[in-house]
């Protein structure tokens, strides 16, 4: 029991995060996080020694994520989500490529990508797994985990510049005008700028 616990307890947050993205909602995964580690436990006479433990037990909650998905998807949970609910993020080279975007923008364009990309992209970017200890949780080939992924970044960016490309409710009630050269007219002449 004190040999589990000193493996698992070090990836209860990393589990949580990875669970409260995949369910959407707080409560939800904290019970997702709780089952998961229940089945951890009582099936931890099965897990071999010397093998990644992480990649182990991240396996669990994504299978028992699949397992409930029908069951999370009929019951209506009733819960006022604050911003601190939301899991922290950290800075990884797709934040950096995404650059100075609005943070808000890109929580919607993960929580918009389906299951697939978005499990992909948040073991990667958030949780910092490697390609192998993806393929491994996912029981994909590493070759997916890479397409996957480059998909799921290409989906978050389009999204993104989508995002910032709308018009803001300023803009269309300030049209601006142009004289018949294209340039912006002076001050004082027909419209407002």
């Amino acid at each position: 029991m004190a040999e589990f616990e000193a493996l698992a307890m070090p990836l209860f947050d990393s589990l949580y995060n990875f669970a409260r993205w995949l369910v959407q909602n707080g409560n939800d995964a904290e019970d997702l996080v709780q089952e998961t580690y229940l089945k951890a436990l009582r099936s931890y006479a099965s897990f071999e020694p010397g093998t990644n433990f992480r990649a182990w037990i991240f396996q669990i909650l994504k299978n028992t994520f699949l397992a409930s998905c029908s069951k999370l998807e009929r019951r209506v949970t009733v819960a006022v989500d604050s911003e601190d609910d939301l899991p922290p993020t950290s800075v990884t080279p797709e934040s950096l490529l995404i650059g100075g975007s609005d943070i808000d923008a890109v929580r919607s364009a993960i929580e918009q990508l389906p299951v697939i990309f978005r499990e992909v992209i948040l073991l990667c970017d958030v949780e910092d797994a490697s390609y192998r200890e993806i393929a491994e949780i996912l029981s994909i080939p590493i070759g997916t985990v890479m397409s996957r992924l480059a998909r799921a970044r290409k989906l978050v960016r389009q999204s993104v510049c989508l995002t910032r490309s709308a018009p803001r409710s300023a803009d269309v009630l300030r049209p601006r005008h142009t004289s018949g050269n294209g340039a912006s007219p002076a001050l004082g002449q027909a419209g407002f700028v």
